[in-house]
């Protein structure tokens, strides 16, 4: 606290500082108006202070809407899908979702996003900019959730339990596939015959009986495969030890 007067004075000292004369004098920052330097006073007030917390806050209502980071009060509904949140803003940004506007246009390609952060995440694709790090090896990634799925491969994490049986799974798209043991459900249906898969890499492995492709490619021979392991079992058992027979 400053002795050049208590922490509610907000006159003029134009002795100090011409062209800032109005200081602040808890924190000996000065301003040029001294509405500025009412409207700065406030952070130094307890009138605004969060009880949980102790952070202040320049108003009321800023406050108002930082208590609800406590308390999970979610006021404001979305009309569409019920969802809720916190600030009026933050509704408003959702809407997007069902209304189709896209106000972030890259300015790189034709795409188009509801929320800043979404083009913020796509640019990276162009720059090819990958901030997040695993710290146990050396992979990088352009996005934290990619980060924290890659991470689950170290931790052994197994976060996605499946309720019928004992497995678990460090991706809920893994957990998905598992499901369908259990279901007998086979959404990939092939549409040139009456054969159905679990799982889309299966389906793209049986197209190829139709269209012929063996994109697999023996560099020891002129031979071509439709699946890997086919190749891995030709050079094995024809070429042996990588030489030809």
């Amino acid at each position: 606290m400053k002795t050049e007067a208590d922490s509610n004075d907000i006159t003029e000292h134009p002795h100090d500082d011409k062209s800032r004369p109005y200081l602040c004098t808890v924190c000996d920052k000065r301003y040029t108006r001294k509405h500025i330097l009412v409207r700065h006073m406030n952070i130094h007030t307890d009138k605004y202070k969060c009880t949980e917390c102790g952070t202040c806050w320049q108003s009321s209502v800023a406050l108002e809407v930082h208590s609800r980071s406590h308390s999970g009060e979610k006021p404001f509904e979305c009309s569409v899908c019920s969802k809720r949140f916190t600030t009026a803003a933050s509704l408003a940004v959702h809407s997007r979702v069902h209304t189709g506007e896209k106000p972030y246009k890259c300015r790189m390609c034709d795409k188009a996003f509801s929320q800043s952060a979404h083009l913020n995440r796509h640019m990276r694709v162009h720059t090819g900019d990958k901030p997040y790090k695993c710290y146990m090896c050396d992979k990088a990634f352009s996005d934290s959730g990619d980060q924290n799925k890659h991470l689950r491969i170290h931790t052994g994490e197994k976060p996605y339990k499946c309720h019928l049986c004992d497995k678990g799974f460090n991706r809920s798209g893994n957990l998905n596939v598992h499901m369908r043991a259990h279901t007998g459900e086979k959404p990939y249906g092939c549409f040139l015959c009456d054969k159905a898969f679990n799982v889309s890499g299966d389906l793209k492995k049986h197209m190829r009986i139709h269209t012929g492709e063996k994109p697999y490619k023996c560099s020891l021979c002129n031979k071509s495969f439709r699946r890997s392991n086919h190749l891995d079992y030709h050079t094995r058992n024809v070429h042996g030890n990588g030489k030809l027979n």
